[in-house]
């Protein structure tokens, strides 16, 4: 397997962003920047749920480009290069796997878990440790889903958990009854919150079953639009569309579609 020659596209981007370069490599900032990376992000997830390896290895090329191309930014402002965001990483990735470099005894993926936000605590000085939260250091533009599984699954790092399944099921249905009682009621705010509720109960039952919520989501996304794509085809073959087709008509071959799909 041949090793990876980075720097090529590190002298690749300094050539863009450089006297002769190109003019639209050389206006962008890093505001300009943020959509592009979260773009390129998303098509890497869309990439991982492709059987042909090479969509992921073009997003994902794409996505590193992403991180050269800042690094460039900052090279240029003299903060920092590219050699020093792996140089940082390697060594941060080194003094968080101590049960592998070093001599720590870490039995389960829980432990390993647990110990690693000792460690970051411990890497922010205790002063830092002693006024900040566990859920501290979440990027505040995680999609919500996400947030969620991000914040419980810190919260359990260190015990504030169910310690089984069946709890997070009676949870789930608690806070359905209380929206239930939100609706009779007529009150919207409370509306709101209790749908909140549910998806967060949902994230916790995600979690506890190893489900990638955000991942399990697009799927059935997907699966909706495949199904839907369907009934608007096969209803097209008839000479109909479905503004002009009946609930009847759509059900019967929704239920065709999950059939086919």
């Amino acid at each position: 397997m041949k090793e990876a020659d980075i720097q090529k596209l590190v002298d690749l981007m300094a050539r863009l962003r450089g006297p002769n370069g190109c003019p639209w490599d050389k206006e962008q900032t890093r505001e300009t920047l943020k959509p592009m990376l979260i773009e390129e992000a998303y098509e890497v997830l869309d990439a991982l749920d492709d059987p042909d390896p090479h969509e992921l290895k073009e997003e994902l090329g794409d996505l590193l480009f992403q991180v050269v191309f800042h690094s460039q930014i900052a090279a240029e402002r003299q903060e920092f290069t590219l050699a020093d965001v792996v140089d940082r990483n390697y060594e941060k990735m080194v003094r968080r796997h101590p049960h592998v470099f070093g001599e720590a005894d870490y039995k389960t993926s829980a432990d390993v878990l647990k110990n690693w936000e000792d460690i970051k605590a411990a890497e922010k000085g205790s002063a830092a440790k002693a006024k900040s939260s566990l859920l501290d250091g979440s990027p505040k533009f995680l999609p919500p889903l996400n947030e969620a599984y991000q914040l419980t699954s810190k919260a359990a790092r260190v015990g504030f958990d169910w310690g089984h399944i069946d709890p997070v099921f009676d949870k789930l249905q608690e806070e359905l009854t209380e929206l239930r009682e939100a609706m009779r009621a007529g009150d919207g705010p409370k509306i709101r919150e209790e749908v909140g509720d549910i998806f967060f109960a949902m994230v916790n039952v995600a979690r506890f079953l190893n489900v990638d919520p955000e991942s399990a989501l697009r799927q059935t996304n997907r699966k909706f639009a495949q199904r839907f794509q369907y009934i608007e085809q096969a209803l097209r073959a008839r000479g109909k569309s479905p503004k002009d087709s009946t609930l009847e008509e759509m059900d019967a071959l929704w239920e065709e579609a999950k059939t086919q799909l």
